[in-house]
């Protein structure tokens, strides 16, 4: 029998801006157990909404507390999962996602965004949001539906690497900013060191494709996951799926190397899933493949691919 956990958002059970291999974990948990996990949106004191009382005291209390690393999230863990060691993935199950808020924040910010020297009129807007409708209201008066995800998903770094800023995304996940992460996916990450040391944070209210002024919806959420250590699997870069797609990623400051890296992977993925050859993988991702860009703001730029499940031959 599975155990649940509960990791609330205390300066105790959380780092701001940085992932670190050394950290001592907040959580030990068996593999196949569950955990809640309650996140605050990224950024500083600028970006809280201007009604005090909005805001909850476990955010103000972060801020007050917590030294900030070189990036603005906060990122709640690590979780230590029993018997994960490197070389293993880590299956993240995401089992539900609600709203610790009911506002969040856009904000175009000085040199960041896709195109940061046509916009230097810096601004931060807030949205109401609406659970009860499925909503966020925009100060214009537009309504977008909410589809909430975290930004960051990862594992701790390898500890070579020592302590790493949160805004980039590398190969143990972090800040991907992947709007597909959401209830009902599965993502599996690479093990860099005993335990995994599993973060989450950056929550989402709602996200286009490309992220591309610098921000989401950036705002509070709190996530149920299932850790799940896999030794059947290898692979030394994320990928998930859906109950009807293949999904690989690639990241790279390249956006073009992010597409070519996640067709690589992708034609990967189907060759272990399916009896195609290389040559049948590569060209069934030509036909039923679908490329997305993820985001083109954090660095490292991310492109994902879907392939439908069901373009995929039954193995043996």
């Amino acid at each position: 029998m599975s155990t649940h956990h509960e990791l609330p958002a205390t300066p105790e059970t959380m780092v701001l801006g940085y992932f670190d291999a050394a950290l001592p974990p907040v959580l030990t948990l068996e593999s196949g157990d569950t955990v809640t996990l309650h996140s605050h949106p990224a950024g500083g004191r600028e970006s809280l909404h201007p009604d005090p009382s909005r805001v909850p005291a476990d955010l103000t209390a972060a801020l007050d507390t917590l030294k900030p690393g070189p990036g603005p999230h906060f990122v709640t863990g690590p979780i230590h999962v029993r018997g994960a060691e490197p070389g293993d993935m880590l299956q993240v199950d995401i089992l539900d996602l609600k709203f610790r808020l009911d506002w969040g924040f856009v904000a175009i910010l000085p040199l960041l965004g896709t195109l940061p020297d046509e916009f230097t009129d810096y601004e931060t807007i807030h949205a109401d949001i609406d659970v009860a409708r499925g909503i966020c209201r925009l100060p214009w008066a537009t309504e977008l539906p909410l589809d909430p995800f975290f930004g960051i998903l990862g594992t701790a770094p390898p500890a070579a690497w020592g302590r790493v800023g949160s805004p980039v995304p590398r190969a143990f996940g972090g800040n991907m900013d992947n709007k597909e992460m959401r209830v009902g996916t599965s993502l599996y990450l690479p093990v860099f060191n005993p335990g995994a040391g599993f973060y989450a944070g950056d929550g989402h209210g709602v996200q286009g494709d490309g992220e591309v002024c610098i921000t989401a919806l950036e705002t509070g959420l709190t996530g149920t996951f299932r850790l799940t250590v896999r030794k059947d699997l290898q692979g030394a870069w994320p990928f998930a799926e859906t109950s009807t797609d293949l999904m690989s990623i690639g990241l790279h400051e390249s956006l073009d190397e992010a597409m070519r890296q996640a067709v690589r992977e992708m034609v990967r993925l189907v060759c272990a899933r399916t009896n195609l050859t290389r040559n049948q993988a590569y060209m069934l991702c030509s036909l039923a493949g679908n490329l997305r860009i993820t985001q083109t703001v954090d660095g490292n730029k991310g492109v994902h691919m879907l392939m439908p499940k069901a373009a995929l031959a039954p193995k043996g």
